[in-house]
């Protein structure tokens, strides 16, 4: 069972040398994990091994354990023992480091998306991106509690899911309603992986917080802090986008009043949050809704406080507010203008924009090409 354990740590000490993780699992506090790994084990022995009786006294003496039908002779026991005692602690300190490089390395991930939010090459992003998903499931698998983990499979499944499959489905739906159909399947069964890591992320300073949204959703998510933020946004984020796109799932539709719930608290907490990004979500929410319940007139606050926090940097406000509300309300000058002031904006600007900005002016672009059949 130890060979797995240490396998896989030399192969993650490889992988996260960069990060350091090899220094930090074998520097000064190894021998503190040593020592605590060696007290786990006495433990384990002081449990399982056979009660003291009057004639074996604390454990039984090697010569009453079969010495006369072969067994080991009591020279013999005692190194076997310390052996037996030594690799027993040596793989239970194996599996305390694999562990400690599996966080480590987790926290690297986590926070290596500004990678591809930097990049000039959506198409590339799109490839490199699964395998970085995959891997993140597979430390997961080792470290299932690691918020920065969890944070990443959220993120990086919801944006994926919009950007590789779901806006290919629209700019392909007039041309093959087949694959489109086929891209927006796969898209909402990542956006519903998406919300269940968000949700464990979530869930590990807010316990059972899905049962309590349900049971009393008026104070479930009271305890929740601005550290919560980035997973509150995203959680919502993949709710909504996977209620957006099963219309006909009645059962996803009952949410929409919980995944607003996780968004104003979002908003509450942190307006500023990516610069305005909570704000794009309530443009497209009040602006798409403006017949049952939703409005437009609040969608356009949203809208002028998302370009005040971006100082009109990011083109997404832009194009949410055009799509959703100036096509509901016709106003096909409108609609160009915010549309072209989309298309100005430099993505070199902001560098950590840069990703985000490219998608939006592609559909941008598609929503221009489309501006006669839009307006009647």
């Amino acid at each position: 069972m130890t060979r797995p354990c240490m396998s896989y740590w030399h192969l993650l000490a490889r992988i996260s040398q960069a990060s350091s993780s090899r220094g930090a699992a074998n520097g000064p506090g190894s021998k503190a994990r040593e020592g605590r790994t060696t007290e786990a084990y006495s433990k384990y022995v002081e449990k399982v091994r056979p009660s003291a009786t009057p004639e074996t006294g604390p454990f039984p003496a090697p010569q009453q354990r079969g010495h006369e039908k072969g067994g080991l002779g009591a020279a013999a026991w005692r190194p076997a023992r310390s052996a037996l005692a030594a690799a027993a602690a040596l793989a239970l300190a194996g599996c305390s480091l694999r562990t400690v490089a599996v966080n480590r390395l987790g926290d690297a991930l986590a926070q290596g998306n500004s990678v591809y939010a930097r990049d000039n090459d959506p198409e590339l992003v799109w490839q490199a991106v699964p395998f970085g998903l995959k891997t993140i499931e597979s430390l997961l698998a080792q470290s299932p509690r690691h918020r920065g983990l969890l944070f990443a499979a959220a993120s990086g499944f919801t944006e994926y899911a919009y950007g590789a499959l779901q806006q290919e489905a629209d700019f392909l739906e007039s041309k093959d309603l087949a694959r489109a159909t086929e891209l927006r399947n796969r898209a909402r069964n990542l956006y519903l992986r998406a919300l269940d890591y968000g949700f464990r992320g979530l869930e590990v300073d807010l316990p059972d917080l899905r049962n309590r949204l349900r049971s009393d959703p008026a104070h479930a998510l009271d305890r929740a802090t601005r550290q919560q933020v980035p997973l509150l946004y995203w959680t919502a984020a993949a709710w909504g986008a996977a209620i957006a796109i099963s219309k006909d799932n009645a059962e996803l539709s009952a949410d929409q009043s919980r995944a607003e719930a996780l968004m104003r608290r979002a908003l509450a907490l942190d307006e500023s949050f990516e610069s305005g990004a909570i704000h794009d979500f309530f443009i497209a929410y009040e602006g798409g809704r403006a017949a049952v319940g939703g409005s437009l007139d609040a969608a356009r606050k949203h809208l002028q406080r998302s370009l005040e926090l971006s100082r009109g940097t990011r083109a997404s406000p832009l194009v949410t507010f055009a799509e959703t509300v100036s096509v509901a309300r016709q106003d096909k000058a409108e609609f160009k203008k915010l549309l072209d002031q989309a298309l100005a904006i430099d993505p070199e600007k902001v560098p950590e924009a840069r990703l985000a900005n490219l998608l939006a002016q592609r559909r941008a672009r598609w929503l221009l090409g489309r501006t006669e059949e839009l307006f009647v």
